[in-house]
């Protein structure tokens, strides 16, 4: 898809974001979304990157400013990995992110979060962090997550912007707004700090199951859906006013 047609999109779609203050009496909460090698890392598994992409990059560099600057204060950080039991597809995309494999575990640029004691790991078998979270006895670790560090605004990055984050971003969205998340007041997403796939018309006409997925637009879609949600959309996030991506 041309640039010409996808900024005509935008035109008729448009997206404000905002610049996003974090006050410093407010207890924040950062979520990493599916930052892992089988989304990211060039060559690592059927749905990584074929080669480097700009936009998957800078969302790798950005995110890891957000978690390094958490992990400096010691606020809570959760972050999600995109984990399945062989044999257990997702429709229409072929196995990915099996458990056990690299595939599945953070990205370099992130690998040293596993030891900080301010991070949560949550391995997940679907698309939704939410419904991910479900435990076998029907507790949710995100939502005890949330409740137990007393979060109120919560900070979401991650691939991909438009599947995995606008899922997960949805379902805290709906949430919220039963009264389940208290004391959670704002979900903000971060847009350099998310991104998507890229998958041209030109391929998918000779792939079966595969859908065209032009990643600049379907980037802004996935930001879109997520503000029409409730979500703010950060062009940049400041911390304490003084802070900021």
């Amino acid at each position: 898809m041309g640039v010409q047609t996808v900024d005509m999109l935008k035109t008729e779609i448009p997206l404000d974001e905002e610049s996003v203050v974090i006050p410093e009496d407010a207890k924040a909460g950062l979520v990493l979304v599916d930052i892992i090698n089988g989304f990211c890392t060039v060559g690592a598994g059927n749905l990584a990157p074929t080669e480097p992409n700009r936009q998957i990059s800078e969302m790798i560099e950005e995110s890891a400013k957000l978690a390094e600057l958490f992990c400096d204060n010691e606020w809570p950080v959760l972050a999600f990995l995109d984990s399945h039991h062989p044999g257990k597809l997702e429709h229409p995309y072929p196995p990915h992110c099996i458990t056990g494999t690299d595939e599945s575990n953070l990205v370099p640029a992130l690998r040293w979060i596993e030891t900080k004691p301010n991070v949560t790991i949550r391995r997940k078998d679907c698309y939704d962090g939410f419904i991910g979270s479900i435990q076998e006895d029907g507790s949710n670790t995100f939502v005890d997550w949330v409740k137990n560090n007393k979060i109120q605004v919560l900070l979401v990055v991650g691939i991909c912007t438009d599947i995995c984050v606008l899922d997960f971003v949805c379902s805290t969205l709906s949430a919220k707004n039963r009264g389940f998340l208290e004391p959670l007041e704002d979900v903000v997403v971060y847009s350099s700090g998310c991104a998507t796939f890229d998958f041209p018309v030109s391929l998918a006409r000779n792939t079966k199951d595969h859908l065209p997925h032009p990643q600049e637009l379907m980037h802004h879609v996935g930001l879109y859906m997520a503000k029409g949600r409730g979500a703010k959309i950060a062009r940049e996030v400041f911390f304490n006013t003084s802070k900021n991506l």
